[in-house]
């Protein structure tokens, strides 16, 4: 049998790494966290879109300002990387499609990683950043958590904490090939895996392993949102691929979602890779799912 070959930049991206991790699997956490910086590379720079480094409540990241947007308007931007690896470096073109789109600024967020930083280090950082941008004018309806993989997690994870700690929330989240599921039980991380050229279950275990080992329960719906009475959540925007290991944690919370009563919009990527807007400015696919975003963001508005 052929198995299926990368057909995109994203998927050459995720398959040359692969390869180096099959060839490496003592590569430190230091070392991968310099290889997944390259992340950037899938996707084009934004025209008309500057960057500030800077920190909001002690967090630092990268501050995203499009020309024209309304500096009212913010998205949140939690990037993904298992909660080990990724930064602001590596997704400050991607929130710039989606800040550049939507009509908004974006503030990418070098939440605290895991292992140096384990739960509930990262959503502690998510909180603060959200208190920062109130504490700078913001009004909470103009603030949307955004996340990818495990950031999409930690977009989530933030407005049920908001939730439980009896606060006004958000008017929207929008999450990204979001990963919850931290029992690594999703079947489609095997029917799936051939076609996905990055996850595989081992690497989400050792994510897990890295992000739970302060000793978190790993069904705590602050860990995983796949346990959370989402009563009451705002709207909410899930994108994924159906050809990504993870496909089955955004069925799963699409369901979950809908039973709860969310206005939920879920939106599948066929063929593509797992966060495929990465490929924003390379791609239709990709193009088209960041103007599908900012209809959903301004319908919320």
């Amino acid at each position: 049998m052929t198995l299926p070959e990368p057909t995109d930049l994203l998927g050459q991206i995720y398959a040359g790494w692969a390869v180096e991790m099959n060839r490496h699997p003592d590569m430190s956490v230091e070392l991968l966290r310099i290889v997944f910086d390259d992340w950037q590379r899938a996707t084009a720079e934004p025209e008309g879109v500057s960057y500030a480094h800077t920190e909001l409540g002690g967090v630092p990241g990268i501050f995203v300002t499009p020309e024209g947007a309304d500096a009212d308007q913010v998205l949140l931007f939690f990037h993904g990387g298992g909660f080990a690896l990724g930064s602001s470096a590596s997704h400050r073109k991607l929130a710039g499609h989606l800040a550049k789109a939507c009509g908004t600024t974006a503030f990418v967020a070098d939440f605290r990683l895991a292992p140096e930083h384990p739960y509930p280090a990262a959503l502690e950082d998510g909180v603060k950043a959200f208190d920062a941008l109130l504490a700078r004018g913001h009004r909470v309806r103009d603030i949307t958590p955004v996340g990818d993989s495990a950031g999409a997690n930690l977009a989530v994870a933030t407005v049920l904490k908001l939730r439980e700690d009896g606060r006004e929330l958000p008017a929207q989240v929008i999450t990204l090939s979001p990963w919850l599921d931290m029992e690594n039980s999703g079947t489609t991380i095997e029917t799936n895996n051939d076609t996905d050229f990055l996850i595989a279950r081992e690497g989400l275990q050792a994510n897990i392993d890295r992000y739970l080992s302060g000793g978190a329960d790993p069904r705590d719906p602050l860990v995983n949102p796949l346990y959370a009475d989402l009563t009451g959540f705002p709207r909410l925007y899930i994108s994924a691929a159906d050809t990504e290991s993870l496909y089955e944690d955004s069925v799963r919370f699409h369901a979950l979602a809908t039973k709860h009563g969310v206005d939920v919009t879920f939106v599948v990527g066929e063929g593509m890779q797992h966060v495929y807007p990465f490929l924003a400015g390379r791609h239709p696919r990709a193009d088209q799912e960041i103007r599908t975003i900012a209809d959903f963001y301004r319908l919320g508005r």
